[in-house]
């Protein structure tokens, strides 16, 4: 049963990938459109911040399962996130109904930088000692040596 939680947390940022591909696939409003069109676009536009910060603690417990996460490994999960990000926006300059905006990048990377600096200070730093605590929690419960 372990093996297959330690699988499931190693594939599960290219599932998460996958699903950011179908969604910006689509019109912004095909999966979920709120009735007020102010608080609607509000919240997706607070996605952004969100969501390629998600894609990067996804990688970071993946590299956990491994007992291998590294200052570098860090950064280069930050690039990855970032650089998804762009492709995300290129992508969604040629689905019809959809824009890509360098505001949304900029988000996305914000996204992504504020969730690496809580990450990474709590794992190798020692700051957010709580956060840091549940990392190496879970690094303790899913590590395949």
């Amino acid at each position: 049963m372990k093996k297959l939680l330690v699988w499931f947390l190693r594939f599960l940022p290219l599932f998460y990938m996958a699903a950011i591909w179908i969604m910006s696939s689509n019109p912004a409003n095909a999966l979920v459109e709120l009735p007020n069109q102010g608080v609607d676009r509000f919240i997706k536009e607070s996605l952004h911040l969100v969501e390629f910060g998600i894609l990067y603690v996804l990688l970071v417990v993946a590299a956990l399962t491994t007992g291998r996460f590294t200052p570098v490994l860090s950064f280069a999960f930050m690039g990855v996130a970032i650089l998804y990000g762009l492709l995300d926006e290129i992508h969604q300059s040629f689905v019809p109904y959809r824009s890509a905006t360098l505001i949304d990048f900029i988000k996305d990377v914000i996204g992504v930088l504020a969730a690496s600096h809580f990450i990474h200070h709590a794992y190798f730093s020692g700051k957010f000692v709580r956060l840091g605590r549940v990392l190496r929690r879970i690094e303790k419960r899913v590590r395949v040596l």
